[in-house]
Protein backbone atom coordinates (compact mmCIF):
# COMPACT_ATOMS: atom_id res chain seq x y z
CA UNK A 1 0.00 0.00 0.00
CA UNK A 2 1.37 3.41 -0.89
CA UNK A 3 0.12 6.30 1.15
CA UNK A 4 1.81 9.54 2.13
CA UNK A 5 1.33 12.30 4.66
CA UNK A 6 -0.26 14.43 1.93
CA UNK A 7 -2.55 11.81 0.40
CA UNK A 8 -6.27 12.52 0.54
CA UNK A 9 -7.56 9.11 -0.48
CA UNK A 10 -6.28 5.58 0.13
CA UNK A 11 -4.64 3.72 -2.72
CA UNK A 12 -5.97 0.32 -1.72
CA UNK A 13 -7.63 -1.58 1.08
CA UNK A 14 -5.26 -1.95 4.04
CA UNK A 15 -3.69 -5.23 5.03
CA UNK A 16 -4.96 -5.79 8.56
CA UNK A 17 -3.03 -9.02 9.19
CA UNK A 18 -0.25 -8.57 11.73
CA UNK A 19 3.10 -10.01 10.69
CA UNK A 20 5.75 -11.09 13.19
CA UNK A 21 7.81 -8.02 12.35
CA UNK A 22 4.81 -5.77 12.96
CA UNK A 23 4.53 -7.17 16.46
CA UNK A 24 8.27 -6.86 17.06
CA UNK A 25 8.48 -3.26 15.82
CA UNK A 26 5.37 -2.18 17.75
CA UNK A 27 6.81 -3.79 20.88
CA UNK A 28 10.17 -2.08 20.36
CA UNK A 29 8.42 1.26 19.97
CA UNK A 30 6.46 0.59 23.13
CA UNK A 31 9.53 -0.45 25.15
CA UNK A 32 11.57 2.52 23.93
CA UNK A 33 8.86 5.00 24.83
CA UNK A 34 8.23 3.20 28.12
CA UNK A 35 11.77 4.15 29.14
CA UNK A 36 11.12 7.68 27.87
CA UNK A 37 7.89 7.79 29.92
CA UNK A 38 9.73 6.81 33.07
CA UNK A 39 12.47 9.41 32.50
CA UNK A 40 9.98 12.11 31.53
CA UNK A 41 8.09 11.56 34.80
CA UNK A 42 11.28 12.47 36.66
CA UNK A 43 11.51 15.68 34.65
CA UNK A 44 7.77 16.29 35.12
CA UNK A 45 8.08 16.27 38.90
CA UNK A 46 11.62 17.66 38.87
CA UNK A 47 12.73 20.55 36.64
CA UNK A 48 9.21 21.16 35.27
CA UNK A 49 7.47 21.08 38.64
CA UNK A 50 7.97 24.80 39.17
CA UNK A 51 5.75 25.52 36.16
CA UNK A 52 2.73 24.10 37.95
CA UNK A 53 3.32 26.48 40.83
CA UNK A 54 3.39 29.43 38.44
CA UNK A 55 0.42 28.33 36.37
CA UNK A 56 -0.77 24.72 36.24
CA UNK A 57 -1.44 24.61 32.45
CA UNK A 58 2.10 25.65 31.47
CA UNK A 59 3.52 22.22 32.27
CA UNK A 60 0.93 20.63 29.97
CA UNK A 61 2.78 21.99 26.94
CA UNK A 62 5.04 18.98 27.47
CA UNK A 63 2.28 16.47 28.20
CA UNK A 64 2.31 14.99 24.70
CA UNK A 65 5.50 13.05 25.34
CA UNK A 66 3.27 10.39 26.94
CA UNK A 67 1.05 10.21 23.86
CA UNK A 68 3.72 9.52 21.22
CA UNK A 69 3.33 5.72 20.87
CA UNK A 70 -0.41 6.10 20.24
CA UNK A 71 0.29 7.89 16.95
CA UNK A 72 3.82 6.93 15.97
CA UNK A 73 3.29 3.15 16.17
CA UNK A 74 0.14 3.17 13.99
CA UNK A 75 1.91 5.42 11.48
CA UNK A 76 4.62 2.77 11.16
CA UNK A 77 2.54 -0.43 11.46
CA UNK A 78 -0.78 0.76 9.94
CA UNK A 79 -2.71 -2.13 11.42
CA UNK A 80 -5.72 -2.19 13.78
CA UNK A 81 -4.64 -2.21 17.40
CA UNK A 82 -1.20 -0.64 16.91
CA UNK A 83 -2.04 2.50 18.89
CA UNK A 84 -3.43 0.61 21.86
CA UNK A 85 -0.74 -2.09 21.78
CA UNK A 86 2.23 0.28 21.70
CA UNK A 87 0.76 2.63 24.30
CA UNK A 88 0.02 -0.26 26.67
CA UNK A 89 3.51 -1.73 26.24
CA UNK A 90 5.00 1.69 26.96
CA UNK A 91 2.79 2.12 30.02
CA UNK A 92 3.67 -1.37 31.23
CA UNK A 93 7.41 -0.76 30.90
CA UNK A 94 7.08 2.59 32.65
CA UNK A 95 5.14 0.99 35.51
CA UNK A 96 7.71 -1.81 35.75
CA UNK A 97 10.53 0.72 36.01
CA UNK A 98 8.74 2.43 38.88
CA UNK A 99 6.34 5.01 37.46
CA UNK A 100 5.30 7.63 40.00
CA UNK A 101 1.67 6.87 39.18
CA UNK A 102 1.84 3.15 39.87
CA UNK A 103 -0.91 0.97 38.42
CA UNK A 104 -2.77 4.01 37.11
CA UNK A 105 -0.05 4.24 34.48
CA UNK A 106 -1.72 1.28 32.77
CA UNK A 107 -5.14 2.94 32.83
CA UNK A 108 -3.63 6.10 31.39
CA UNK A 109 -1.98 4.11 28.62
CA UNK A 110 -5.24 2.37 27.83
CA UNK A 111 -7.38 5.51 27.50
CA UNK A 112 -4.72 7.34 25.52
CA UNK A 113 -4.15 4.47 23.12
CA UNK A 114 -7.85 3.66 22.75
CA UNK A 115 -8.76 7.25 21.90
CA UNK A 116 -6.21 7.41 19.09
CA UNK A 117 -7.26 3.95 17.94
CA UNK A 118 -10.84 5.14 17.47
CA UNK A 119 -9.72 7.90 15.12
CA UNK A 120 -7.67 5.53 12.96
CA UNK A 121 -10.53 3.00 12.98
CA UNK A 122 -12.88 5.72 11.72
CA UNK A 123 -10.65 6.03 8.63
CA UNK A 124 -10.61 2.21 8.35
CA UNK A 125 -6.81 2.46 8.76
CA UNK A 126 -6.55 3.74 5.21
CA UNK A 127 -5.73 7.47 5.52
CA UNK A 128 -2.47 8.64 7.07
CA UNK A 129 -2.47 12.36 6.35
CA UNK A 130 -1.12 14.87 8.87
CA UNK A 131 -4.65 16.09 9.76
CA UNK A 132 -5.68 12.53 10.69
CA UNK A 133 -2.54 12.12 12.79
CA UNK A 134 -3.23 15.45 14.47
CA UNK A 135 -6.84 14.51 15.24
CA UNK A 136 -5.71 11.19 16.69
CA UNK A 137 -3.13 12.99 18.82
CA UNK A 138 -5.71 15.48 20.10
CA UNK A 139 -8.17 12.64 20.81
CA UNK A 140 -5.47 10.92 22.86
CA UNK A 141 -4.82 14.17 24.70
CA UNK A 142 -8.54 14.61 25.34
CA UNK A 143 -8.76 11.14 26.88
CA UNK A 144 -5.76 11.88 29.08
CA UNK A 145 -7.25 15.25 30.05
CA UNK A 146 -10.54 13.67 31.17
CA UNK A 147 -8.71 10.91 33.03
CA UNK A 148 -6.46 13.37 34.86
CA UNK A 149 -9.32 15.78 35.63
CA UNK A 150 -11.27 13.02 37.36
CA UNK A 151 -8.37 11.44 39.24
CA UNK A 152 -5.93 14.26 39.92
CA UNK A 153 -7.46 17.67 39.30
CA UNK A 154 -11.06 17.33 40.46
CA UNK A 155 -10.76 20.46 42.60
CA UNK A 156 -9.16 22.60 39.89
CA UNK A 157 -11.23 25.45 38.46
CA UNK A 158 -12.98 24.51 35.17
CA UNK A 159 -11.48 27.55 33.43
CA UNK A 160 -8.00 26.32 34.32
CA UNK A 161 -9.03 22.86 33.12
CA UNK A 162 -10.10 24.32 29.79
CA UNK A 163 -6.75 26.08 29.41
CA UNK A 164 -5.02 22.81 30.30
CA UNK A 165 -6.83 21.08 27.45
CA UNK A 166 -5.86 23.79 24.96
CA UNK A 167 -2.21 23.45 25.98
CA UNK A 168 -2.38 19.66 25.83
CA UNK A 169 -3.97 19.81 22.36
CA UNK A 170 -1.26 22.18 21.11
CA UNK A 171 1.35 19.85 22.58
CA UNK A 172 -0.31 16.87 20.90
CA UNK A 173 -0.35 18.44 17.44
CA UNK A 174 3.22 19.72 17.60
CA UNK A 175 5.00 16.97 19.52
CA UNK A 176 2.92 13.89 18.72
CA UNK A 177 1.69 14.45 15.17
CA UNK A 178 4.64 16.56 14.04
CA UNK A 179 7.15 14.45 15.93
CA UNK A 180 5.73 11.20 14.58
CA UNK A 181 5.98 12.44 11.00
CA UNK A 182 9.52 13.67 11.53
CA UNK A 183 10.67 10.50 13.26
CA UNK A 184 8.98 8.29 10.66
CA UNK A 185 10.66 10.12 7.80
CA UNK A 186 14.05 9.93 9.50
CA UNK A 187 13.77 6.20 10.14
CA UNK A 188 12.58 5.55 6.58
CA UNK A 189 15.55 7.47 5.18
CA UNK A 190 17.86 5.46 7.40
CA UNK A 191 16.35 2.23 6.08
CA UNK A 192 15.18 1.11 9.52
CA UNK A 193 11.59 0.70 8.37
CA UNK A 194 12.28 -1.28 5.21
CA UNK A 195 9.22 -3.34 4.29
CA UNK A 196 6.76 -1.02 6.02
CA UNK A 197 4.34 1.34 4.22
CA UNK A 198 5.53 4.77 3.10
Amino acid sequence: MTTTYDATTPASAPDTHWRTRDIVIAAIIGVAFGVVFWAWALVWYGPLAFLSTLALPLRDLGYAVWLMPAVFAPLVIRKPGAALFAEMVAAGVSAFLGSLWGVDTLLSGFVQGAAAELVFAFTLYRIWTFPVLAIAAVASAAAAWIHDWVLYYAEVDPVVQAVRFVFMAISAVVIVAGGSVGLHRSLKRAGVLEGFPD
